[in-house]
């Protein structure tokens, strides 16, 4: 008796597009997301060393932005190193993993960010708008 064949392929590396073919243009990109990067990286750093140190900023708001620029930083450091290698090395090939790993992890970031903006706006509605409840809630 035959056995019945099956048509099994598995994706193992994925081709992402470039966003230029120039040379000239993939270094030019590779720079211009290094110095955003890390501008990024120095600002958030700036806002977590602040918080982190000045004690009289040890109040939920800062606390919550402490948070906030933590989120930020695992947001932008999930997908930018990988774009600014590719650009400099003039690759396109990511692996299913990879992928997969770096999809998850930025789609958890963006989603607690989301989270915590919806707590830092009620933080502010209860600090407004029910200013001496606001220690009890």
């Amino acid at each position: 008796q035959r056995k019945p064949m099956f048509n099994r392929s598995s994706i193992i590396t994925i081709f992402l597009l470039a966003f230029t073919e120039m040379r000239e243009l993939q270094i030019l990109h590779f720079w211009l997301f290094l110095g955003i990067y890390l501008a990024a990286l120095l600002g958030k750093g700036l806002i977590i060393t602040a918080i982190a140190c000045d004690h009289r900023l040890h109040t939920p708001m800062y606390f919550f932005l402490l948070n906030l620029s933590l989120l930020d930083l695992g947001c932008i450091s999930t997908t930018v190193p990988k774009a600014m290698a590719n650009s400099l090395w003039d690759t396109r090939a990511i692996s299913y993993v990879r992928c997969a790993v770096q999809l998850f992890f930025s789609l958890f970031l963006i989603v607690g960010e989301y989270l915590l903006l919806t707590v830092m706006t009620y933080d502010r509605y209860i600090a407004i708008c029910q200013p001496l409840h606001y220690g009890t809630l």
